[in-house]
């Protein structure tokens, strides 16, 4: 036993850690790396006890902000996630930490609203001693910041909390960052999406492009034709989506600044619609007879043309963003070609046997039908690559390999607003398809005017679910969508090098393990805070 007075080696051995680790350099990065980022060494210790966010006195949003007040709420338990009341933790902190006050001023109201294609995302945020003051136009900015902001604090190895001194400028390079589910080929549970969600939110995406239906299921339990669902669901009660669950997406998404862009594919993909929705599909023929199979929708009779609008205006009412993608991707004409009274109409239209015409003619009447209803069509490349293209204002979303720049520049060149997603499909495993294949994208390196490249509003990555599901949704997901995440919200120039980004997304990747997102390894090790439960 030492005696009064004085240390035991083991205390100065301790005392000499505490002192390094209260001198070192900053350990953490944020992710996506920000515009501007200037960090010092200086550090300053967080208690829990003390720590607390506010409303600047100059804000437009105050208390009984929804969107704030929650998030508040939820990044406090981001940052201390070990933190309980109550002594009986057993957590200790500085005793030298002093109160730290998040001020939180936005510019501009609108907090009951949802994030729109032109919402603002910028924030400034600037961190020094008991505070951190964080400013925006928009709430959807401040919750960027707040994200930065999150990422900002670490823990020593004794548990203490620290952040360092930081100014942040930033925006993101891209309006449109987005995911696409596949909850067709197979259904995924609404914790999944939700959880999703969650993820990409601490990435910095921005738009949840939900491909709901598709030829294997029709999950979307719809109001105006409940027989979509209950005959063309895998089950019409367990594998489905209800009015409910979609709302609690939107509603869950909105709160994190994430739009929902529908999909409702057609004329192609379309199988699963034909079981509950009779004389939609073109019945095939087998000679002069039909065969009992069907294609694509028929697109040479009215009553197709009265569901679709029918089911557009509910897609109106039920999605508030102002996209719904529709598809028009991969038909086969076959049964198209097989059918005399597709035949009869291609001839009488003038379209002779060119079938690129009839299925841009359907989908110039769909499109028309989104805009009479104020909404903005995205469709796949493939409608702009018909010899006879839709007349109707649409985002082209660029999905095939091969030249996907050379698609770019023609789309860009017909002054079309245009989505890259041809490099970012995440279904594809690794090792081939690892995170560097999708960081190393560059959506602005084709021939074209700064007017053609402005027209790039985005792009975004796309889990196809052929073989996956719930199991391994999250794992195929990320860290591979977080380098995605970085090429369309960071600064180009600044982010070149993947050997250099690599610390910063191995940290990154910890920090989801941390937050409880199943985040595959990028290398042979263990993370701090390891989870290893589902």
């Amino acid at each position: 036993m030492a005696h009064p007075g004085t240390h035991s080696p083991r205390l100065w051995v301790w005392l000499l850690l505490v002192v390094v680790s209260r001198t070192a350099e900053p350990v953490c990065g944020v992710w996506p790396l920000p515009q501007q980022i200037h960090q010092s060494p200086d550090r300053y210790s967080l208690s829990p006890q003390l720590f607390s966010f506010t409303y600047g006195k100059d804000s437009a949003a105050q208390t009984g902000c929804s969107v704030l007040d929650a998030a508040f709420k939820r990044y406090f338990s981001i940052i201390f996630p070990d933190f309980t009341k109550g002594p009986e933790n057993g957590l200790r902190y500085w005793s030298e930490s002093k109160p730290f006050v998040v001020s939180v001023s936005v510019k501009s109201r609108g907090c009951d609203g949802y994030p729109g294609e032109d919402s603002d995302e910028s924030y400034n945020l600037s961190v020094s001693e008991g505070q951190a003051v964080l400013r925006s136009v928009t709430v959807w900015g401040s919750l960027r910041g707040l994200e930065s902001f999150s990422q900002l604090v670490y823990q020593d190895d004794y548990g203490s909390y620290f952040l360092n001194k930081t100014e942040i400028v930033d925006f993101p390079r891209f309006a449109f960052r987005g995911l696409l589910l596949d909850t067709s080929r197979h259904y995924l549970p609404l914790h999944a999406i939700l959880k999703t969600l969650d993820a990409m939110a601490y990435s910095k995406l921005n738009v949840f492009h939900w491909h709901i239906v598709d030829d294997p299921s029709f999950p979307y339990q719809s109001r105006t034709f409940p027989d979509l669902s209950n005959k063309g669901a895998f089950h019409p009660f367990t594998h489905i989506y209800t009015q409910s669950d979609v709302m609690r997406v939107i509603e869950h998404a909105r709160m994190r600044g994430i739009r929902v862009v529908p999909e409702f594919d057609s004329p192609g993909h379309t199988q699963s619609w034909g079981k509950g929705q009779p004389d939609l599909l073109t019945p095939c023929y087998r000679g002069d007879v039909p065969s009992g199979s069907f294609g694509p929708v028929d697109p040479t009779v009215d009553t197709t043309y009265k569901f679709m609008e029918r089911l557009l205006k509910e897609v109106k009412y039920v999605f508030p963003d102002s996209y719904v993608h529709l598809g028009g991707d991969e038909v086969s004409f076959a049964c198209w070609q097989s059918n005399p009274n597709v035949l009869k109409f291609m001839g009488k239209m003038g379209f002779g046997k060119d079938f690129t015409k009839l299925e841009s003619f359907y989908m110039e009447s769909i499109m028309n039908m989104t805009a009479a209803l104020n909404k903005t069509s995205i469709v796949w490349q493939d409608v702009f690559d018909y010899r006879e293209r839709p007349r109707a204002k649409y985002v082209v979303e660029v999905w095939k390999q091969g030249c996907y720049l050379c698609e770019m520049r023609r789309v860009t060149k017909a002054g079309l607003k245009v989505i890259l997603a041809a490099p970012f499909y995440l279904d594809l495993p690794i090792p081939t398809h690892s995170w560097a294949r999708y960081y190393i994208v560059r959506p602005l390196a084709f021939k074209g005017t700064e007017e053609q490249k402005k027209l790039v509003i985005g792009g975004e990555v796309a889990m196809w679910g052929e073989y996956v599901d719930a199991t391994n949704l999250s794992p195929r997901l990320w860290p591979r969508a977080c380098a995605a995440a970085e090429r369309l919200w960071s600064d180009e120039e600044k982010t070149l090098n993947a050997d250099l980004a690599f610390p910063r997304l191995e940290e990154f990747r910890c920090e989801l393990l941390r937050r409880g997102v199943q985040a595959e390894p990028l290398f042979v090790g263990h993370c701090k805070h390891e989870y290893n439960g589902l």
